[in-house]
């Protein structure tokens, strides 16, 4: 059941709030603008679970990560993780906040970083700037540089 395949979703949508909320992830900023979500589909079409990304200038926030409960265990976290990276610009630095999973994101190539070398535009999002708390860990997606020499191993870096 590894082959995940994304289909966009509002945020408006009823599932995917629920779905976070049970998780204990933030809600209260997903029908503001510049917020792309998708909905995790197996194999059978069956929801296995939500992720987000959030334009900030140049850059990206990666949202929530959610699988659902019945589908966790299975790697499915990661597979989710990697698609979801796909649909990034890959000019673009990503960037993220959590709380309790900086192992599991560490698993998957980013890395821990200050408050500080963290964009303007990044920390002025509503994640960034109130709805995580202070003390939550901020971390980069750590991927080769771009330039023309390196376009193959970009294109392959999330498969």
């Amino acid at each position: 059941m590894s082959d995940l395949r994304l289909e966009p979703v509002t945020g408006s949508d009823p599932e995917q709030k629920l779905a976070l909320s049970v998780s204990g992830l933030p809600t209260e900023d997903l029908e503001d603008t510049g917020r792309s979500f998708f909905r995790a589909v197996s194999s059978d079409r069956g929801t296995v679970g939500y992720a987000g990304i959030e334009a900030c200038g140049g850059d990206v926030l990666l949202r929530s990560i959610v699988i659902l409960p019945e589908h966790r265990g299975k790697a499915l976290g990661k597979s989710l993780t990697r698609e979801t990276l796909k649909t990034v610009n890959v000019n673009s630095a990503v960037f993220l906040a959590t709380t309790s999973a900086a192992p599991f994101f560490e698993s998957v190539g980013f890395v821990v970083i200050e408050r500080a070398d963290v964009p303007p535009a990044v920390l002025a999002t509503r994640q960034l700037s109130g709805i995580c708390p202070a003390s939550a860990t901020i971390m980069k997606l750590d991927r080769p540089p771009t330039c023309p020499t390196s376009a193959p191993m970009r294109q392959n870096w999330f498969n």
